[in-house]
């Protein structure tokens, strides 16, 4: 499984990219995989993908050289077990507020694949302000090989809409709170990630951040308006 290849790569340093398609589609997510995407998110909290969708769409993008890594809608473990064994090569929990739930998560890896559970990669999502008070304590828990600020979630949890208007930067006091989450995490010695725009990720990779997830969209609606633009000169 290609989980294992993106943690040797984190491990050794270097910066991990995850696009999502979003949608349920494995030729664009094999597509994203062939013009440069490390790994492709695939998301079944706010997306349509069957568990049908999963096996397939991580055959493929691994049959290109990519990963496929999967958000569930829960930390519920029959549902994290089951999309492991559909073929995940990652498994991307959302909404970790505790070490208790972080190492519930790592025991739902290990139960599902006693044999090669090293081979996926675990991420956990850190969303909250509760989480990040509490993230000193998730950091101790073995297992996790990516701590991710989800700073949408985090928006919200503060007062703020989830996503700025387009092109406009995400609000500081976020800004700063995701800043504070990272430094943490790089402090105990474990990787980052977090959501980023292609304008945002030269800062956060300065931060120490090695994971990515960047949205397709941007680029599409760039290139339409450029499109556009070009018609109607």
């Amino acid at each position: 499984m290609n989980g294992a290849k993106l943690r040797a790569r984190l491990l050794a340093g270097e910066a991990i990219s995850m696009f999502t398609p979003h949608h349920s589609s494995s030729g664009l997510a094999a597509r994203l995989v062939e013009l440069g995407a490390d790994s492709v998110f695939v998301d079944c909290e706010h997306g349509t993908w069957s568990f049908e969708d999963v096996r397939m769409t991580s055959q493929i993008v691994r049959s290109v050289g990519g990963a496929a890594i999967v958000r569930p809608h829960s930390h519920e473990r029959p549902v994290i077990i089951r999309y492991l064994n559909a073929g995940a090569d990652g498994i991307m929990v959302p909404l970790v507020e505790t070490s208790e739930q972080a190492r519930a998560i790592v025991d739902a890896v290990r139960y599902a694949l006693p044999s090669d559970y090293d081979k996926r990669l675990v991420i956990a999502m850190v969303e909250t302000q509760d989480a990040i008070a509490n993230l000193n304590e998730m950091l101790r828990v073995d297992g996790i090989d990516v701590f991710f600020i989800g700073p949408g979630d985090l928006s919200q949890d503060m007062g703020y809409p989830p996503a700025p208007p387009f092109g406009e930067p995400r609000p500081a006091a976020v800004t700063d709170e995701v800043a504070r989450a990272v430094g943490k995490i790089r402090a105990a010695g474990k990787i980052a990630g977090t959501l980023v725009t292609a304008e945002e990720l030269p800062h956060w990779r300065e931060k120490g951040v090695q994971f990515f997830y960047i949205h397709s969209d941007p680029f599409l609606r760039r290139g339409l308006a450029g499109v556009r633009q070009a018609l109607a000169s």
